[in-house]
This record gives C-alpha cells, sequence and structure tokens, in this order.
C-alpha cells in the first residue's frame, strides 16, 4: 500500500459482507492495517487521538474482516466485515444513516444461519430437526411447500400466499445447504443463463 500519497495514512472503506452496504470510512496507517490483519478486527489510525483505535474498543460493536482489497492506485482499503451491533456512535447501523438489514441480504443471514444450524446441531431447533430426517424428507418438505404455495396462489389471500412463499425459500435453503450448495450457487447458474 502506498501510505506516502496522504502522508501515512491511507482511507479504508468498510462495507458489510452480507449486505453490501458502505458502513463508514476510517483512515489507517501501516501500524492499523497490520493489526487489523493481526486480529482480525478493523483497527483505524485516529486523526483527532492521534493514535490506534479498533472500532468497538468501547461499545462492544466490532467489524470483524472478512476480507481486505486493495485498490488499482494502492492507496484506499475496502474492507468487507461482519459488523457487531450499529456502527456509527450515534447509534446508527450506518455512518450514512441507512439501515444495513433487511431486503434480500436477510437471506444470506438466513442461510448462515442454516449452515451453522448443519454445523453444531443444536438440539430443539427446526432445522436441526430436517437434517437429522435426511435428505429425502427434506426434498419432500420442499415439494409439499411448493404444492401449498400453488394452492394459496389461486386465492386471493396475501398474507397466506406470501407465508407459503417463505416457507419454500427457507426449506430451498436448508435442502442446498444439506447438499453443500448454497443460494449463491442458484444466482450464479440464473446470471449465466441470463447471458
Amino acid at each position: 500500500m502506498d501510505f506516502k500519497k496522504l502522508n501515512g495514512i491511507i482511507p479504508a472503506i468498510i462495507q458489510d459482507s452480507l449486505t453490501n452496504r458502505v458502513l463508514m470510512l476510517g483512515f489507517m496507517n501501516q501500524e492499523a492495517l497490520h493489526k487489523t490483519k493481526e486480529e482480525g478486527k478493523v483497527t483505524f489510525f485516529s486523526r483527532t487521538k492521534k493514535r490506534l483505535w479498533t472500532k468497538g474498543e468501547e461499545s462492544g460493536n466490532f467489524l470483524y474482516v472478512e476480507e481486505i482489497l486493495e485498490d488499482c492506485d494502492t492507496d484506499t482499503l475496502l474492507i468487507k466485515v461482519r459488523p457487531v451491533g450499529p456502527v456509527c456512535h450515534t447509534g446508527s447501523d450506518t455512518c450514512f444513516d441507512e439501515q444495513n438489514r433487511g431486503g434480500l441480504a436477510f437471506i444470506a443471514q438466513l442461510q448462515e444461519l442454516i449452515h451453522q444450524r448443519k454445523k453444531e446441531m443444536p438440539a430443539k431447533s427446526y432445522t436441526t430437526s430436517l437434517f437429522e430426517a435426511g435428505i429425502n424428507k427434506m426434498a419432500q418438505k420442499v415439494g409439499e411447500e411448493a404444492v401449498e404455495l400453488v394452492i394459496e396462489a389461486k386465492d386471493t389471500n396475501d398474507d397466506l400466499f406470501l407465508g407459503e412463499a417463505a416457507d419454500l425459500v427457507y426449506h430451498l435453503l436448508v435442502l442446498l445447504s444439506a447438499r453443500g450448495y448454497g443460494i449463491e450457487d442458484v444466482a450464479g447458474l440464473l446470471e449465466q443463463r441470463h447471458r
């Protein structure tokens, strides 16, 4: 990285790895970048405090590093993170006063939870019971939910229709996970077909 351009610091754009929402902008010197890589939590160089500052050191709202990318001029970083809690000191999800949840990003969060359930198999979890039942039962549930969605599509109750659509997507995510895939694999195939 070229720390000389801005007198020993570089901008670091912080982005949520699941939602792709830009969370904040901070600055790093070489020591802050080294500490970030070493500890896996974003550490900045505070220009006002004139010292290293790990985001969340007081609030507990750490930014756990998923990936660090350098720009083409090697003078800016893009750091993809898993945030814990709100990022901004005002209590907002982002320093740009945007919400960082909901929408399609929740599908990725739900998928991560399903993968975690598969790995840990906690007792009394419905998802665990599906994994324990095996592929045939999971595939059967996807089929049942698809049929129920078709039935609700013919009626006029939007709540029931959307509820069945949600059930289908959830059970599909579980089946994909059981087979070692994720929704991003399906999205990749759809993208290929679109081309």
